[in-house]
C-alpha cells in the first residue's frame, strides 16, 4: 500500500519591529491539510435575514358582544373581521411582514386580552379595525383614534366610552373598567411608543383620505383601554359609521372592504419605510 508523504506549510512566528520575521516549516499529515484546504475552500455563510415585524390586527368586538348594528342590521364585528382577513391577506402577500389576528372567527375576546396578545407575539405594531354608530345618522366618514389623557372632542369621548364598555360582555371581572382608567393609562405609555401611534394615525388619514369620506379632523385621540399597550404603537381604526345608511351599505361590499384594506397597507407600508430610515439614519 503506498503511504501519502506529509505536507509542509511555512508559517509566521513573529515580526520584529525592526522589520525582520522568524519563519517556521511545519510538516502536516495528509487528512489535516485535505480539512484545512476544504476549510479555506468553503463559501463564507450568508448574513441571516432580519425577521419580518410582527403586525398585530383587532377586529373589534365579536361573540356575544355584536359592535354596532347597522341601520339594514349589519354587525360591526363582522365586518372589522371581514376587512381584517382581507388586510391581512394584503400584507402577507408582499412577505414583508408577519401578521396575526386577534380574533380569526367570530368569538368574543376581553380588550385586556387583545393587548396582552400583542405583547405576547412581539408585535410591531397594533391596528383595531371598527364601524361604530353614532346617534347622528347622517355623520358618515372614516376616522382614526390614539391613546390620550382626554378625548379631542365630545364626539371621540363619546365613542371610546363605547369601545371601553365592551367588556360589560366578559362577567363580573371587567365590569369595573371605566373611561377614567383609559386616561390613567395614557399616561404610563412611554414616549417612543406615543410617537410611533401618532405616526401611524398621520399615515392612516393620510392613506384613507385618497379613497374614502373622512370625517372632519379625522386624526383624533381619546382613552380607549384597547390601544394602552406601553411598548406598541396603536392605533383604532374607523372605517365609517354603521349608523349611517351609505357607510354601511359600502362596508357590507368585498370590493369595498378591499379598497379600505388597500389603503391601510400602503399606511402599514409607510409606517415601517419611516421607522426603518429612523434606524439606518
Amino acid at each position: 500500500m503506498l503511504s501519502v508523504p506529509p505536507f509542509t506549510r511555512r508559517l509566521l512566528l513573529r515580526r520584529f519591529a525592526a522589520g525582520s520575521s522568524v519563519f517556521g516549516t511545519f510538516l502536516l499529515p495528509p487528512g489535516l491539510h485535505r480539512a484545512m484546504a476544504a476549510k479555506a475552500a468553503r463559501p463564507a455563510p450568508a448574513p441571516a435575514r432580519p425577521v419580518p415585524p410582527m403586525v398585530m390586527l383587532d377586529p373589534g368586538h365579536g361573540g356575544k358582544d355584536p359592535g354596532a348594528i347597522g341601520v339594514s342590521g349589519t354587525y360591526e364585528k363582522q365586518v372589522a373581521l371581514a376587512t381584517a382577513l382581507e388586510l391581512k391577506h394584503q400584507l402577507e402577500a408582499g412577505g414583508r411582514y408577519r401578521v396575526e389576528l386577534t380574533r380569526t372567527r367570530d368569538v368574543f375576546i376581553p380588550l385586556d386580552e387583545r393587548v396582552e396578545r400583542a405583547q405576547h407575539r412581539g408585535a410591531a405594531l397594533f391596528v383595531s379595525m371598527h364601524a361604530d354608530a353614532l346617534s347622528d345618522h347622517s355623520v358618515r366618514g372614516a376616522s382614526v383614534y390614539t391613546l390620550a389623557r382626554t378625548a379631542s372632542d365630545a364626539q371621540t369621548a363619546a365613542l371610546a366610552q363605547r369601545e371601553n364598555s365592551a367588556d360589560r360582555f366578559a362577567g363580573h371581572r371587567f365590569q369595573n373598567t371605566s373611561p377614567e382608567v383609559a386616561h390613567i393609562l395614557a399616561s404610563l405609555v412611554r414616549q417612543e411608543t406615543r410617537a410611533g401611534s401618532v405616526q401611524i394615525a398621520r399615515d392612516l388619514v393620510g392613506s384613507l383620505d385618497r379613497e374614502l369620506p373622512m370625517l372632519p379632523n379625522p386624526d383624533r385621540h381619546a382613552g380607549f383601554v384597547v390601544l394602552k399597550a406601553a411598548d406598541i404603537p396603536s392605533v383604532l381604526v374607523e372605517m365609517g359609521f354603521m349608523s349611517n345608511p351609505k357607510d354601511e351599505a359600502a362596508l357590507r361590499r368585498a370590493d369595498h372592504r378591499r379598497m379600505v384594506a388597500q389603503a391601510m397597507h400602503r399606511a402599514v407600508d409607510a409606517y415601517f419605510a419611516g421607522v426603518t430610515h429612523l434606524a439606518t439614519g
